[in-house]
């Protein structure tokens, strides 16, 4: 069996974050959606249905057409018994959802979940939705190739929205500690100086190195730290909380529950219910809570991010694309950050604060709540990041890290530069 993602129309609410990954790729808990299935599943994924844009930096293997593929939703997150049923799909057969209204009525629309399909069925189905970014039409290509299909029996763990990512974060860090197995602290050689609260739901690769002074609280769930992560002294961190592979925390730093800092990034002050992707930075003092930040970001010192009103009133989030603000509020919520976006020193990021990709923000003031991609925000206004300048940028910041620059990864940042100056129009 091979194993295959696309996603459907709700996928588009993820952006900014997606507009540099496709959804599969976010991650919530200790691992991306991709990671989780290939862990539950035991297969390698071979191919994906996502933007065209997209499609040379994620697209990297070939389906072989005389084995199966196994297509999954990427907004369904996996557990026994959604794993269960999917096994249990024959060849043709597709799984659908109909999710239940609040009053216990099975809902009108219905979601593909996922569809088992010969490596023929789905090399022409990557075929027919080549070139074609509507997914929509991705979504009814792999169900006119099934046969037959059958209702999910059970309720599914599914991301609707970019905040359903917190939402489910703790729980996720939870399950997720069920797919690996590490040592607890209770198995490790007590460092000099390490404070623990429960330390049989701690968990750490020996790899990784706890300096002096580190209080580690799990009284309300697991921590996991990662292999190579570095926790320096004073740093107090409160479950449940993923510290990912090479990420740094920063001393005297207090991170509380529900928060991943994501691999090789490096995170100071104080942080709360929040994602960082990647090789992000926030190594200085300020607060960020209830955020999502992406890849190669870096908040100068003193940066901070408001999640609470003045008037404790709710907060609503606007949709990336449409501009539209969803009628779903939040009373805590700070900002989505895209990739390679920075703050300058003393940022304010306002609530509900939505960051495009490769933005640069140089305000006294609060951020305005919606910032395209490629801006360079200042007290004068708001001007075009220049593009010679943004991937100088990038490369330098990328190869800090070891990491190249590719071709491909230029093509897919020029079209969103493209696109946003069109939308500027």
């Amino acid at each position: 069996m091979q194993l295959c993602f696309f996603s459907d129309v709700e996928g588009q609410r993820f952006d900014p974050l997606t507009l540099t990954r496709p959804v599969e790729d976010l991650r919530v808990g200790i691992f991306t959606v991709l990671d989780k299935w290939e862990r539950w599943l035991h297969l390698t994924t071979k191919a994906r249905i996502c933007r065209l844009y997209l499609t040379p930096l994620y697209n990297d293997s070939t389906i072989q057409p005389d084995h199966d593929c196994l297509w999954i939703n990427a907004r369904f997150l996996p557990d026994h018994s959604l794993t269960e049923q999917l096994k249990s799909l024959l060849t043709g057969q597709a799984l659908t959802y109909s999710s239940a209204n609040h009053d216990g009525t099975e809902a009108e629309n219905t979601e593909l979940v996922a569809v088992v399909l010969s490596g023929q069925q789905s090399l022409d189905c990557q075929l027919e939705c080549e070139g074609i970014n509507d997914p929509a039409h991705w979504v009814q290509t792999l169900l006119s190739a099934s046969e037959s299909s059958k209702k999910y029996t059970g309720k599914a763990k599914k991301l609707d929205y970019l905040w359903d990512l917190l939402q489910f974060n703790s729980s996720e860090i939870e399950a997720d500690l069920g797919l690996i197995s590490l040592p607890t602290v209770e198995e490790h050689d007590l460092r000099t100086n390490l404070h623990v609260m429960h330390p049989e739901r701690i968990f750490v690769h020996p790899s990784a190195h706890l300096e002096p002074g580190v209080i580690l609280v799990a009284e309300d769930g697991p921590i996991y730290i990662g292999a190579g992560a570095t926790i320096e002294a004073g740093s107090i961190l409160k479950g449940p909380l993923a510290i990912c592979e090479g990420a740094v925390t920063q001393m005297g730093c207090r991170i509380y529950g529900g928060t991943t800092i994501g691999p090789v990034s490096k995170v100071g002050g104080e942080v709360s219910n929040t994602i960082f992707h990647s090789y992000s930075n926030k190594a200085h003092d300020g607060y960020m809570g209830n955020s999502l930040v992406g890849q190669w970001c870096n908040m100068g010192a003193d940066s901070n991010t408001s999640n609470l009103k003045t008037n404790y009133g709710l907060i609503y989030i606007e949709d990336w694309n449409t501009r539209q603000a969803y009628d779903i509020g939040f009373q805590f919520f700070g900002s989505v950050i895209g990739d390679h976006s920075k703050t300058a020193i003393n940022a304010m990021l306002n609530t509900g604060t939505m960051c495009g990709v490769c933005s640069n923000i140089f305000l006294s003031q609060f951020t305005p709540k919606h910032i395209p991609s490629f801006s360079w925000l200042t007290d004068a206004g708001n001007s075009t990041y220049r593009f010679d300048k943004a991937v100088k940028a990038m490369k330098a910041m990328m190869a800090r890290r070891d990491i190249e620059f590719e071709p491909g990864y230029q093509s897919m940042m020029k079209h969103l530069f493209d696109q946003a100056k069109l939308n500027d129009r």
